[in-house]
């Protein structure tokens, strides 16, 4: 990582320290962690300093979000929630909106960002979020489904069906009618926050819409979950380092036959494509910062690639992790243990392996017939 961000990999370290494995079985990060790193502009990174925040290029950003990922993949999460939440601020609000919601970003306030609903999951075009416009108001109707960060935020970016079209309107978590439930027991990333949200008729200023117009829900869709996906990805490459640093390290220490089980070839290939799974997914991530950085029209598919590559082999080198740590890392909280569980919740989230796929093989289709 950059020499530049050494500061705030340290912050991240101080206030992690070893405390993941306590927040990971207590399924709550304390508030004052996350207001911290927040007030400090870390929590979105790549919002512009004339908004308050970093103005990180989208390679640095990624390089510290998996150095939050090494550390502990429930508070990179709330990151990723967080930059979803200022990425689309920054996408779709007009000037006051980003001026006053972007401010609040980067000095404190958090953020989650609902898509998903019981019926709405792959398929996210089913949402039945209905954001109703009555005079200057707007009554939000609906039921938000594993909405991460939900049980810290301040703020819900919520979005659904508006005139026509859809929109995503910023709504207080305090608001009438806003009832957020945790969810319990969450296979990985425990201490996130995930909850269901139900909106029950809320009512909103209708300057609480996002550009205060309709928007098209694939366009909404793809620009929040870009950013998303690219986050989870470098993620993954934190888990991997993390899994990579522990089993080499347990494999150097460790004997078994009179000899450091490194020294075992079957270990040893265990190893061996750990580092091989850790390179293939930070290269995948690099290029797509790169995309992102230049603006390049490759960089929707390049995401996906990014995220599918290192969704699949963190929960691989997951695996192989816990293999090499054997009964050592097979306790609730060890940081292999955490790997396990939260990686595969990371084929499943912001597009699931078969999702990316099925768009990695519509591109190659589109491609072969132009």
């Amino acid at each position: 990582m950059p020499d530049h961000l050494a500061a705030e990999r340290a912050l991240v370290d101080s206030l992690v320290a070893e405390n993941a494995e306590t927040w990971d079985l207590a399924g709550r990060i304390p508030a004052e962690v996350l207001r911290e790193l927040g007030t400090a502009g870390l929590l979105c990174a790549q919002v512009p300093t004339a908004h308050g925040g970093r103005g990180l290029t989208s390679a640095d950003n990624g390089e510290f979000t998996a150095h939050v990922g090494s550390r502990c993949s429930s508070l990179r999460s709330v990151m990723t929630s967080q930059g979803m939440a200022a990425w689309t601020v920054q996408r779709f609000g007009d000037r006051s909106q980003r001026d006053t919601l972007l401010a609040q970003l980067t000095s404190g306030h958090l953020a989650a960002v609902g898509f998903s609903e019981p019926e709405a999951g792959s398929d996210l075009s089913a949402i039945r979020t209905e954001i109703r416009a009555e005079g200057d108001t707007v009554v939000v109707t609906g039921h938000k489904v594993w909405m991460t960060a939900a049980c810290y935020a301040d703020l819900l970016i919520v979005v659904g069906r508006f005139d026509g079209g859809a929109a995503a309107v910023v709504v207080p978590s305090s608001a009438d009618g806003v009832r957020v439930r945790k969810v319990a027991d969450p296979l990985g990333c425990r201490a996130a926050g995930h909850a269901e949200v139900e909106l029950d008729e809320v009512r909103l200023p209708a300057s609480s819409v996002l550009g205060g117009v309709g928007q098209s829900l694939p366009l909404l869709l793809t620009t929040a979950l870009a950013y998303g996906r690219f986050s989870v990805a470098w993620g993954c490459v934190g888990i991997l380092r993390a899994c990579l640093a522990s089993a080499a390290a347990h494999a150097a220490n460790r004997t078994q036959s009179g000899v450091p089980l490194a020294g075992h070839q079957l270990v040893a290939r265990h190893l061996a494509e750990l580092v091989a799974d850790e390179r293939t997914a930070a290269l995948a991530c690099e290029r797509a910062s790169r995309c992102w950085d230049e603006a390049s029209p490759d960089l929707v598919i390049a995401t996906v690639l990014a995220k599918h590559v290192s969704a699949r082999n963190a929960a691989r080198g997951a695996a192989r992790a816990v293999q090499v740590l054997a009964s050592a890392g097979a306790r609730d909280g060890h940081v292999v243990a955490r790997a396990y569980r939260d990686a595969k919740l990371m084929e499943l989230i912001e597009g699931s392996n078969e999702i990316c796929q099925l768009l990695l093989a519509e591109h190659a289709v589109a491609g072969a017939s132009r």
